[in-house]
């Protein structure tokens, strides 16, 4: 049995803000983002602060939505109105009655969220869960990864898993059309939980390689300001959102690039 403690002190991005594990400036553009309907994935070690962050993201979403959550644990804390949540199941002793989180992805899609929100993505489901923010329903997860780019890398080979008739020609391009932000998180040397970097899609592919640009960076140990900008600025105005004002002002945008492992 494992037994999992959050804190429960930590529901939002101020909270987040005040024990300094993101800055004011990154917070700020993460509810933004959120407002604006683009599609995250916190990506981040064991014990990093995943799934405090995720909670501290639906924190943001707009109260008119309809929020279905799906999970393999009852985890999330959403306090929205309108919020359906599901959980797996696993067979009984006869082998019969599971209920894999593939499924609870697709039945999700019926029951008409304005936003899709998946605790963990580890294996196939992370081809249901593409397909579904493809099809336009904004959505946030978290994964297991090393750093940013690792988080993209690993969304283009899980869905590999879904079958032999899945191709990382078809994954590829869907991961960079489907994702927009990654924000990636560690835990110190000291224990403390902080946000590494936060990082755009682009949309951009060339061969196996899917361009990103650095929105936030860690540098000497601190969260700054990149050279990037976020996908779909038009989202942002649609919201009534001034990304400029919410982000500032850049250099020269610097694209960088990851390839699939």
């Amino acid at each position: 049995m494992n037994i999992r403690k959050f804190v429960l002190s930590l529901n939002t991005l101020e909270e987040l803000v005040g024990i300094a594990s993101i800055t004011d400036q990154a917070a700020r553009f993460l509810e933004a983002s959120v407002g604006a309907g683009l599609n995250i994935l916190i990506a981040g070690g064991t014990q990093t602060g995943k799934t405090t962050m995720l909670n501290a993201l639906c924190a943001t979403i707009p109260a008119r939505e309809r929020v279905i959550t799906v999970e393999e644990v009852f985890e999330l804390q959403v306090r929205l109105p309108d919020v359906v949540s599901m959980q797996t199941r696993q067979a009984n002793l006869e082998g019969a009655g599971e209920i894999p989180l593939r499924r609870l992805v697709k039945e999700a899609l019926r029951m008409r969220p304005a936003r899709l929100i998946v605790g963990e993505v580890r294996q196939a489901e992370c081809l249901d869960l593409l397909i579904a923010l493809n099809s336009g329903v904004p959505g946030m997860c978290t994964l297991h990864a090393n750093s940013a780019r690792e988080a993209l890398v690993k969304m283009c080979t899980l869905p590999l898993l879904a079958g032999e008739n899945v191709s990382a020609a078809f994954v590829v391009p869907t991961v960079a059309a489907s994702v927009d932000l990654v924000v990636h998180l560690r835990l110190d040397a000291n224990g403390q939980r902080r946000v590494r970097e936060i990082v755009g899609v682009t949309g951009r592919v060339e061969g196996d390689v899917i361009e990103t640009s650095d929105i936030f960076a860690s540098r000497k140990g601190r969260l700054e300001r990149g050279d990037g900008y976020p996908p779909h600025p038009e989202r942002y105005e649609a919201a009534g959102i001034d990304l400029i004002r919410t982000l500032g002002h850049r250099a020269d945008a610097a694209v960088h690039v990851v390839r699939e492992a």
